[in-house]
């Protein structure tokens, strides 16, 4: 069983390290994507994703794993598939334009840092117009982010980057974790409950 797993905006397949590690103790190989949001475009990255995909697996089988932006990255790839992934695994992705991407997409420190990328995360059209897929889906979303009327969120949970409400897909059920967004992946039980949906 092979486990793609593609990080999120503003970090490196490093990130990963640890989820890749917990998951080839359970058995899986796996493949780390890594890209820049600052350098890169987002068609071509996408396609990009879609050929190491390919290439990686081989025709045999495998699941998916992308944080935040990287679940977003695994959205719009899948649907080009010749072979479908047995699970997909998103750990803290917008499924909307996140109240926080909107605020710093403004900024032209964050425009520089994230190029397209940070630009289409901020886009509702774009992110509500992403294929929702068509595979069985494990969602995460974390709580440990602070709440209250000074913060961005107000009352909502949130960890720190988007609230729950911005990550629920649909009527999917979600996952809540007591983890900040830049750590949601080392989570064991993210681990754990992988190994356990994954069949060997």
């Amino acid at each position: 069983m092979h486990a793609i797993l593609v990080h999120g905006l503003g970090r490196t397949s490093a990130s990963m390290l640890l989820l890749a590690g917990r998951l080839r103790s359970a058995g899986m190989t796996t493949h780390l994507f890594g890209y820049s949001a600052a350098f890169e475009r987002w068609r071509p990255c996408v396609e990009r994703l879609r050929r190491f995909i390919a290439a990686r697996t081989q025709g045999e089988r495998f699941i998916v794993v992308g944080h935040s932006l990287g679940g977003v990255l695994l959205r719009a790839a899948l649907p080009g598939l010749a072979c479908a992934p047995e699970l997909g695994v998103f750990l803290a992705p917008p499924s909307t334009a996140s109240r926080f991407a909107v605020k710093l997409s403004k900024w032209w420190l964050f425009r520089l840092l994230t190029g397209e990328m940070g630009q289409l995360l901020a886009r509702r059209d774009f992110m509500e117009g992403l294929p929702v897929p068509d595979i069985p889906l494990r969602i995460y979303a974390g709580t440990k982010g602070p709440r209250g009327r000074w913060t961005l969120f107000g009352n909502e949970l949130n960890d720190g980057i988007v609230s729950v409400k911005e990550v629920q897909l649909g009527s999917m059920p979600l996952q809540l974790l007591p983890t900040f967004h830049t750590v949601i992946m080392n989570s064991r039980q993210v681990a754990a409950d992988i190994a356990t949906l994954v069949k060997p």
